[in-house]
C-alpha cells in the first residue's frame, strides 16, 4: 500500500507564465473548475488554485493509473476535495487525498487507508499589529496549555514561529476528518517533544488513532500532515469515502505506514503529463 502514500509540493514562485501559458494550463482542466481559478483577482491567489488542482489530476492519473477523461473530483460542502472514480481504486481500500497553499508553496498528500490532512503556513509578519497583538486575536483557538507553550517560548519571532506550527497542526487535523475551521480548535490540544512524537487530545481525551508529522520547508514556512482512521471523519465526508469501517489490524496497518518525504515537483511537469494523457485518449 505504500505507494498509495504520495507527498508532492510545487514552488510557485518558480512559475511566472505568461498570459497565453496559464490559458494553456488552465484548458488542461475541466471546465467544471475554472471559475474557481478565475475568481481570484490577484494573478499569485490564480495561479495557487490551478497549481493545486494540477496536482490532484496529475497525482490521481500517476497513482492510480486512471485514463484522464474518468477522473472526477469534487468537493464536498465543507470544502475537501475528494474522488469519484471509486470503481478505479481497487489497489487500496480507500484512497483519499488533501491539497493545500501558503506562501510560495501548494502541496498535496495521499493515504491508501487513513484519513489524510495537509497543511502549509507562511510564518506571516503582521503588518499592522504587534506579534503579541496579533496572535492575541487567535487565543480562544488554543488550550490553556498551547496558549503557555507559545507566549513563553522566546522572542516575539520565536513566539509567532511556534504559534505559526500549532496553528498547521490544527488545520492538518480539521481537514483530515473533512469540517474545515468551522470546528471547535480549542478542542484540539496537541503535545510534542520538539516538534517530534506529536499527540493529540480530543476533549481533554488522548486518541491513539492519529498521527502527525510537522516539517520546516524553508525559514518562513512550515507543513503538517495528519493521518487518522476513517470513522473519525465527519458524515457529509465519509460519504465520499469508499470504507471508514476497518478492524484494529488493518488500521494499524495504514496509520504506521512510512510518512515521506515531500518530492519537489514542478509546474512544467504537471503540465507534461496532463496534456500527454489527454493527447493519448
Amino acid at each position: 500500500m505504500e505507494k498509495g502514500v504520495q507527498r508532492w509540493i510545487v514552488d510557485i514562485s518558480k512559475w511566472n507564465p505568461s498570459s497565453n501559458d496559464f490559458s494553456f494550463a488552465l484548458s488542461l482542466l475541466p471546465q467544471t473548475h475554472h471559475s474557481s481559478i478565475t475568481r481570484f483577482v490577484k494573478m499569485e491567489d490564480r495561479k495557487r488554485a490551478l497549481v493545486s488542482l494540477l496536482l490532484q489530476y496529475t497525482l490521481v492519473h500517476e497513482v492510480l493509473g486512471i485514463p484522464y477523461p474518468d477522473i472526477v473530483i469534487n468537493r464536498t460542502l465543507e470544502g475537501k476535495p475528494f474522488l469519484e472514480c471509486a470503481r478505479f481504486c481497487f489497489e487500496f481500500p480507500n484512497f483519499n487525498f488533501n491539497v493545500s497553499h501558503h506562501g510560495d508553496y501548494v502541496a498535496i498528500a495521499s493515504e491508501p487507508l487513513c484519513l489524510v490532512g495537509l497543511d502549509i503556513v507562511n510564518f506571516m509578519i503582521p503588518e499592522k499589529e504587534t506579534v503579541p497583538e496579533y496572535i492575541q486575536n487567535f487565543s480562544s483557538y488554543f488550550s490553556s496549555s498551547e496558549w503557555d507553550r507559545i507566549i513563553s517560548v522566546g522572542n516575539n519571532e520565536e513566539v509567532l514561529a511556534e504559534f505559526y506550527r500549532y496553528w498547521c497542526l490544527k488545520e492538518a487535523y480539521v481537514k483530515a476528518i473533512g469540517s474545515g475551521l468551522a470546528y471547535g480548535l480549542h478542542k484540539v490540544e496537541f503535545h510534542h517533544t520538539n516538534w517530534t512524537s506529536i499527540s493529540v487530545k480530543v476533549d481533554g481525551v488522548t486518541n491513539q488513532q492519529w498521527r502527525f508529522w510537522l516539517f520546516n520547508l524553508d525559514k518562513g514556512h512550515s507543513v503538517s500532515i495528519a493521518r487518522g482512521h476513517p470513522r473519525l471523519a465527519i458524515e457529509s465526508y465519509k460519504r465520499s469515502l469508499k470504507r471508514t469501517k476497518f478492524n484494529e489490524e488493518e488500521h494499524n496497518v495504514g496509520l504506521h505506514l512510512p510518512n515521506p518525504r515531500f518530492v519537489l515537483r514542478t509546474v512544467e511537469e504537471l503540465i507534461s503529463v496532463i496534456h500527454k494523457a489527454k493527447r493519448s485518449c
